[in-house]
């Protein structure tokens, strides 16, 4: 009768001793994770920045286009400027 009676407590006792002794290793996997999240974190952000930079040099492709075009229309201008000048 007597163990009967006191077998709640012992349980509980169990349970005092088993959370005494995991929790150390999960409050040590708790941090571990809080770390790997933040440098998961990190890397997404880095990798839409790329992205993002990116997208934006390929929006930027039709200035670079204008530019180039502007450029050989220019070339050409001189060509035509230094040819007239040596014919005189």
């Amino acid at each position: 009768m007597y163990i009967l009676a006191n077998e709640p407590s012992v349980a509980l006792y169990r349970l005092q001793e088993h959370v005494r002794r995991s929790l150390p290793e999960l409050a040590q996997h708790k941090a571990d994770m809080q770390s790997w999240e933040e440098q998961s974190q990190g890397a997404i952000y880095t990798v839409e920045y790329a992205c993002s930079a990116i997208k934006n040099m390929m929006d930027s492709s039709v200035y670079f286009e204008s530019i180039d075009r502007l450029l050989r229309h220019v070339i050409a201008m001189k060509d035509q400027m230094n040819s007239a000048q040596g014919r005189r």
